[in-house]
């Protein structure tokens, strides 16, 4: 078990510490970043009480399934999460910290996730281990940037596109995952071009979530004109 949690979990924590590094001018307090991971634990559940109602999915195509049973379900209980663990938080008062939660729920969600593959695919542990470290855990990073960074813009952009902002914060990681998930199921005799696609298309999702931070942290969003309801959570 020592090997599964080491494997499962040592990914989580590097991404984990990386984006708090990067949130220096003004951290988040340890609690809520705590907070984040267990309410990411919790949106697991979320997606298995998902899957008990609509089935296993073995009628879908690749594509189908990569997107409902993995991609909505998945961020739809992760934007829920996000959502209830920020709506009544007084620390959530720059446009970074949008970034920094959604990333706490969305390792939270993969270090769980890990874990169970690990221990579902103990024969291989090794090899499963070292390919989501490298795969899965970065691609539920860079959905929970997205969804991070448009979340902020909500709350702290302009009132201009704050329909636009809010649409993408779900929209954005359930393209993204979807995507990823639909090129881990194309046949096995493009096996080889789809590989390459998709080890592409991971890195691209590393640099998009990269620019994200970087533009998330200087210069920080506008902020919307001040109104009585300015520092109301836009969510509610």
């Amino acid at each position: 078990m020592e090997a599964i949690l080491s494997l499962a979990l040592i990914p989580v924590a590097f991404l984990l510490l990386y984006i708090y590094r990067k949130d220096r001018i003004q951290p988040e307090p340890i609690i809520n970043l705590i907070k984040g991971i267990i309410y990411g634990i919790g949106s697991c559940f979320i997606v298995f009480a998902y899957a008990e109602l609509v089935g296993s999915g073995d009628e879908l195509n690749g594509i189908e399934d990569a997107f409902i049973m993995a991609a909505i379900p998945e961020e739809c209980a992760k934007l829920l999460m996000l959502w209830l663990l920020v709506r009544h938080m007084k620390e959530f008062d720059e446009p970074f910290d949008g970034i920094v939660y959604a990333v706490c729920i969305g390792m939270g969600f993969a270090g769980f996730e890990n874990i169970l593959y690990l221990i579902e695919n103990s024969d291989s542990l090794l090899s499963v281990g070292v390919m989501r470290g490298i795969s899965a855990v970065p691609g539920h990073f860079s959905f929970a940037v997205a969804m991070g960074y448009y979340y902020s813009a909500v709350k702290f952009g302009s009132e201009r596109h704050r329909t636009t902002n809010r649409v993408l914060t779900l929209v954005a990681p359930i393209i993204l995952h979807g995507i990823y998930d639909s090129l881990l199921s194309l046949p096995e005799d493009v096996m080889g071009l789809a590989m390459i696609v998709w080890v592409v298309f991971c890195v691209c999702m590393f640099i998009y979530a990269h620019k994200r931070i970087k533009s998330m942290r200087t210069p920080p969003i506008p902020q919307a004109p001040t109104d009585e309801n300015n520092n109301k959570n836009l969510y509610r």
